[in-house]
């Protein structure tokens, strides 16, 4: 089980009806992208963790990628300081941990600066994008190594929902994502899994005893404006259903969410 939870929840897409279904995206702009909570700390100790020791599971670059993860670091670093974090050679985040800035490593440092999961997104030989790098470390039932150098359709193949249908439309927000203002989505489910929750296409998702928490990924999505590519990230939340407010609550009963691991 998780034992790292927020005990407010931010962010509940069962609540805002553009959010319920799918592709169920709003507008964002980059001054709401970075979220920091009261489980910012905790997680990230257990990224660090995970990047030291998981490496390979984590973290995935193709070479033909670095110009657009070039580009991400220098965005996000350039975000930084609105976010209350201390500038230098090493970087102070807001919980009080260092970091040292890196610019040859950018997914690996941002992914220690940051609570967001980072996938960069790049066209592929035909019409779909591929993802082309990322940071990954709360991955919510897939595996990085299945899904790198994959098309959005391979990517989702496991998922009943994202029928071919789905697929187009989602190809066509990513083609219409204009630089300078990005998009936003949810997805929540029940679950009993933790924040690290790799599991490949053959195990599946099917859970296995109670749930008693609901995780909810606040993903988004940019346009990088020199590269081109488009980032989607994610930010992970794990919370009871009695940590939620009284609107999420009654919400919740009126639009109940699927259950999963």
């Amino acid at each position: 089980m998780s034992e790292i939870l927020q005990k407010h929840l931010g962010f509940a897409p069962w609540v805002d009806p553009r959010t319920r279904r799918l592709p169920g995206v709003i507008p964002v702009d980059e001054n709401d992208w970075l979220v920091r909570d009261d489980a910012f700390a905790k997680q990230m100790e257990l990224r660090e963790k995970l990047i030291t020791e998981r490496t390979q599971a984590v973290h995935r670059l193709y070479t033909g990628c670095r110009p657009a993860a070039d580009e991400l670091y220098r965005w996000i670093m350039r975000l930084l300081p609105a976010h209350g974090y201390e500038m230098g050679e090493m970087i102070r985040r807001p919980d009080g941990g260092t970091v040292r800035a890196d610019p040859e490593q950018p997914l690996l440092t941002l992914g220690r600066l940051v609570a967001e999961d980072l996938c960069l997104m790049v066209p592929g030989e035909g019409d779909e994008h591929i993802l082309g790098g990322a940071i990954l470390c709360f991955p919510a039932g897939w595996t990085l190594e299945q899904k790198f150098m994959r098309p959005m359709m391979r990517i989702h193949k496991p998922v009943e929902k994202y029928t071919e249908d789905i697929g187009k439309r989602v190809q066509r927000l990513l083609d219409g994502i204009r630089p300078g203002i990005g998009m936003m989505r949810g997805t929540a489910h029940h679950s009993n899994a933790p924040l690290h929750n790799p599991r490949t296409e053959e195990q599946g998702r099917a859970p296995e005893g109670p749930l008693p928490y609901i995780r909810v990924e606040r993903q988004c999505l940019f346009r990088l404006p020199e590269t081109g590519a488009v980032v989607f990230s994610i930010h992970t939340s794990v919370i009871r259903e009695e940590d939620l407010n009284p609107e999420q609550k009654a919400a919740l009963q009126e639009f109940p969410i699927r259950e999963a691991a």
